[in-house]
């Protein structure tokens, strides 16, 4: 299991003690680690070592870079992903950090005059992440995120499309009983019986969907509540879950669903990661970005994931804001997601995890 699952399990786990146990979660670790890892490219010292930690526990930053620009590729399928570094026109940023920001997938540069005017500032970068989104994120950034204090944001943007490789009927899809911690109701529910990759092990049952481009969504259902097998989901049992897939025939109901999450702050959740030094002023060392004092003020995430008969359709952005001193003959199985599950939405050959849902109510 690679340090960068290892990485957005721990901040999951974190995110979700935030949001409480009954409410839908929706986040892209791609997001997340393309911006704090561009980031990191340019800090130093304890600085660089705490969010290597938390994003690449054992500290590749470079395979970190290698596994997302993997995974930045979905033939057959839509994909966009956009790394920019916006910064303050009249403040000198090194040569060096401008190309590593180029050399990344979307990378590019933007001049910008947070001093004078912040709100046009913050409106470029929302009408950016909203074009590459497709529409899917129109605001980012919240009116009064950006101040003349701000000097830098680093943004990512991600959008994939792909339809799955034996779609649903829609036909098919009728109202069943979901169990949702607010209550039992009835929610629209997809159905097929395939051959595919199924697993039974470390408290959950898995069933796994492929797509076009090399893409495929796990769904977890939990044999306990959804809460107590998600704190206990790590890289380590995550693996041997892996492990355990075989091939069979599965009678798969899964609701189709759409979850959004608003705008979110990541500060606390880094922090209790021991990602601290960067949001220090005192202890921050972003020299390799610029010869100016430069240290985190924010980092802002959202995220939208959708799922229909035809395939899914996700979308996410991550802005760091910085300031000076974000017929089978074989196993036949039924899997019939009627409470709350994990969806899973990775590359398949690198591994890198492109959204990460907890769905309480797919209604």
């Amino acid at each position: 299991m690679t340090p960068h699952i290892e990485g957005a399990l721990a901040l999951h786990r974190r995110l979700a003690e935030r949001v409480g146990d009954d409410t839908t979660l929706v986040w892209s670790p791609y997001s997340v680690a393309s911006a704090l890892g561009l980031v990191a490219a340019g800090a130093r010292g304890k600085t660089r070592d705490e969010l290597a930690a938390a994003l690449a526990p054992g500290g590749d930053l470079d395979g970190l870079a290698r596994l997302l620009g993997s995974a930045a590729s979905v033939p057959d399928g839509t994909f966009a992903v956009s790394n920019g570094l916006w910064m303050q026109h009249d403040l000198p940023f090194h040569r060096g950090y401008q190309e590593k920001v180029l050399a990344r997938p979307g990378g590019a540069l933007h001049g910008a005059d947070f001093r004078r005017d912040a709100e046009g500032a913050r409106r470029a970068i929302n009408a950016d992440v909203e074009k590459t989104t497709r529409g899917l994120i129109r605001e980012l950034l919240v009116p009064g995120v950006l101040h003349p204090e701000v000097v830098a944001v680093v943004a990512n943007a991600l959008y994939l499309k792909v339809a799955w490789m034996r779609p649903f009927l829609e036909r098919a899809t009728v109202p069943r009983t979901f169990h949702a911690v607010s209550g039992t109701r009835e929610v629209p529910t997809m159905e097929q019986r395939e051959r595919m990759s199924y697993a039974a092990a470390e408290g959950w049952r898995m069933a796994t969907l492929p797509a076009e481009g090399d893409v495929v969504a796990d769904v977890l259902l939990p044999d306990d509540e959804l809460v107590t097998a998600e704190r206990r989901l790590s890289a380590e049992s995550l693996s041997r879950l892996y492990g355990a897939r075989r091939e069979a025939e599965v009678g798969l109901r899964l609701p189709r669903f759409r979850v959004e999450g608003a705008s979110g702050d990541l500060t606390e959740p880094l922090r209790l990661l021991g990602v601290r030094a960067a949001f220090d002023p005192a202890e921050a060392d972003f020299s390799g970005i610029a010869a100016a004092r430069l240290w985190i003020d924010t980092v802002i995430h959202k995220a939208v994931l959708r799922v229909d008969e035809q395939g899914l359709e996700g979308a996410a952005a991550t802005a760091v804001v910085m300031r000076t001193v974000s017929a089978w003959l074989g196993e036949s199985v039924d899997l019939h997601v009627d409470r709350p599950f994990l969806v899973i939405v990775r590359h398949a050959t690198s591994g890198a995890l492109y959204f990460l849902a907890r769905v309480t109510d797919p209604g």
